[in-house]
């Protein structure tokens, strides 16, 4: 994976080698997109911040459409291995290590350049249009969020980890969207520690139907 993304859209190249002509439109678009919307950026905007020509442009994305669905497939896996980093590294129980990853994105939501959830917002601007593939990419990628949450809620033991997994999803982007609209990172931790609650509530009911 040649970018590393922190949650605003500063991008760290981990690979030896130079980014590529498409990595560079991808990263200068990105933080275009994010900054200031997905239709407010125009492509001569992104290939002026790219340093590009709209040739060149045009000739790795042959849209805009395109190049707003590269945005978020970009995204996608280095911020899921962020989440599971997170996890990893906490201490405690399953609550406690899911109410860390809410912390975490606490703290970035605490930056200056922190301007909501890149996937949730682009799908709020084209929530007309189900069908681009921008709407498709944020899907996926909250799917497979979701599919990770399942893994973790079944691993530590809880009964029907999918409907588990569903709620935390809830919590997450309703975090989110809270944030962005109080720009109060608070909002996010508090939803960590309804997340931790709801856990163990279901861990709960699990020992005492064992019993």
């Amino acid at each position: 994976m040649p970018l590393e993304y922190t949650h605003y859209p500063v991008y760290f190249f981990v690979m030896d080698r130079p980014p590529s002509t498409r990595e560079h439109i991808v990263s200068a678009a990105a933080d275009l997109f994010y900054g200031e919307g997905i239709r407010a950026v125009s492509m001569d905007a992104i290939a002026a911040r790219a340093g590009v020509t709209k040739r060149t442009l045009y000739y790795h994305f042959a849209s805009k459409d395109d190049l707003v669905a590269a945005y978020l497939q970009e995204r996608d896996q280095p911020n899921l291995a962020r989440f599971r980093r997170w996890f990893r590294n906490a201490d405690g129980d399953l609550g406690d290590r899911l109410q860390a990853v809410f912390q975490q994105l606490a703290k970035a939501a605490s930056n200056r350049k922190w301007n909501g959830c890149g996937f949730l917002r682009t799908s709020a601007e084209l929530a007309n249009m189900p069908g681009h593939p921008a709407m498709q990419a944020a899907r996926a990628h909250k799917k497979r969020v979701e599919a990770w949450l399942a893994e973790e809620c079944a691993a530590a033991g809880c009964t029907m980890p999918k409907d588990l997994a569903r709620q935390l999803m809830i919590l997450l982007d309703g975090g989110f969207a809270t944030v962005l609209m109080h720009r109060d990172p608070a909002y996010l931790e508090a939803a960590g520690m309804a997340a931790a609650a709801l856990v163990r509530t279901a861990e709960a009911k699990r020992m005492s139907a064992v019993r």
